[in-house]
């Protein structure tokens, strides 16, 4: 389908019928609308989330058709949380379309329903069906096959690496209250030898109890190298001078059961890592992406996950709006107010391509490049931040390129695609 204002507008037709759905995470409500705005019935129509509710709403759709004499369904809903992902794969399946509105749109507009700003069940199915009416709407995107598998993993991951990160801190301030001397042994807190003395002695006690030589047992069993009995020896005196609080069975407990949740998210984050570059390096021309300097399989597995398969966009600066990475303006007359970007987008792309763009200015010759021309140019030079996100744009056109082309990366390309006044100008 044609995703331009003008198109979805035609799309809506005499022969059209619009169904305003509002969805709950039980109960959803619907009312059904001509293609001039004219409800069918001022009953709203109530379903529930289940296959019986389903097909009762099957039925109301058809029996509505057949009042308006429609050739096709439009149903239009918010895409509220994931209550409609089952919504949207049961009309899929029967072949009738699923438009989405903009959550903000039906907030704005819902006063123009009955002049008051109050929220209702009966209510927002109308201003839903308005919004669709007028061409309002887009189509949803739910990724399938190896794209859905992947934006799963990603999620699995990020999930795992917060509850590690949350793990971490509650180990580090326990130390802090116990044991803060560890810190002056160990700089980095998930040294393998550190973490193993503490899973069997977890106290300055203990440690102590334990002595060098039985320590450096405990490292020997492991096969740790790098370490032995002068670090034992270490960490044995910072013990015997430790001046965190005297703990005990409680205190002891917490610990290893603290250092239980770690290993088990460190086992959970390799394992999802490894399935998510199986599934990553699935997809066409990935490893063409990781060819460039500072791309790694999280940044590009990320990036899949959320665009699905590129090859569906006509252009880069769809992708770019995707991410709400589209320049907004405020002006006025003479005045022109200053630009930014929408952020009216997948939040979670623009934080991926944010991040990554940080260590490519840096390690990576020709986007270090790309970033001193935006920020150094002498018309509209921009400040940092700006100059990182336009450098992300550049990084979308390059990804967008390979994937759908299956091109190789080249690097004096890029350097070539910025306009140099001082080239231009000779």
């Amino acid at each position: 389908m044609n995703y331009t204002q003008n198109s979805k507008i035609a799309q809506v037709t005499e022969r059209t019928l619009v169904i305003g759905v509002d969805i709950g995470s039980e109960t959803n409500y619907a009312r059904a609308f001509n293609w001039r705005g004219q409800e069918l019935s001022k009953k709203v129509f109530r379903f529930s989330n289940s296959q019986e509710g389903f097909q009762s709403f099957s039925d109301y759709l058809r029996n509505n058709q057949a009042i308006a004499s429609a050739e096709q369904i439009i149903v239009g809903c918010e895409p509220t949380g994931h209550y409609w992902f089952t919504l949207a794969k049961y009309l899929k399946a029967q072949h009738i379309n699923l438009a989405l509105v903009n959550p903000y749109h039906v907030k704005q507009i819902k006063e123009l329903v009955d002049n008051s700003p109050k929220k209702t069940d009966q209510k927002d199915p109308k201003t839903i069906a308005k919004l669709v009416v007028d061409g309002r709407y887009s189509y949803p995107y739910l990724p399938e096959g190896i794209y859905a598998d992947l934006r799963e993993a990603v999620s699995s991951r990020e999930r795992i690496v917060e509850e590690l990160n949350a793990v971490t801190n509650r180990l580090k301030r326990w130390l802090k209250i116990y044991f803060p001397e560890y810190f002056t042994v160990y700089k980095k807190f998930s040294s393998e030898s550190g973490l193993t003395v503490l899973e069997t002695a977890p106290l300055p006690q203990d440690v102590v109890k334990l002595g060098a030589d039985g320590i450096n047992h405990l490292w020997r069993e492991k096969k740790l190298r790098a370490v032995g009995i002068k670090r034992a020896q270490t960490l044995v005196e910072a013990a015997q001078n430790s001046i965190g609080l005297d703990g005990g069975v409680c205190a002891r407990m917490e610990m290893q059961m603290l250092l239980e949740d770690y290993r088990t998210k460190e086992v959970q984050l390799e394992k999802v890592t490894a399935v998510l570059e199986a599934e990553t390096l699935k997809i066409p021309y990935t490893e063409k992406l990781l060819s460039i300097k500072g791309v790694g399989l999280i940044t590009v597995a990320g990036f899949l996950s959320e665009g699905g398969d590129i090859r569906r966009f006509d252009s880069p600066k769809q992708i770019q709006k995707l991410a709400g990475l589209e320049l907004k303006e405020n002006s006025s007359g003479k005045h022109r107010g200053r630009t930014s970007i929408s952020k009216r987008g997948r939040k979670r792309m623009r934080k991926i391509l944010f991040q990554v763009m940080l260590p490519m200015i840096q390690n990576n010759a020709e986007f270090r490049e790309v970033y001193e021309y935006f920020t150094t140019r002498q018309k509209n030079p921009l400040k940092g931040k700006q100059a990182i996100i336009a450098a992300g744009c550049k990084l979308i056109r390059v990804f967008y390129t390979i994937l759908k082309h299956g091109v190789d990366y080249d690097p004096q390309k890029l350097r070539m695609d910025i306009i140099r006044p001082e080239s231009a100008a000779a």
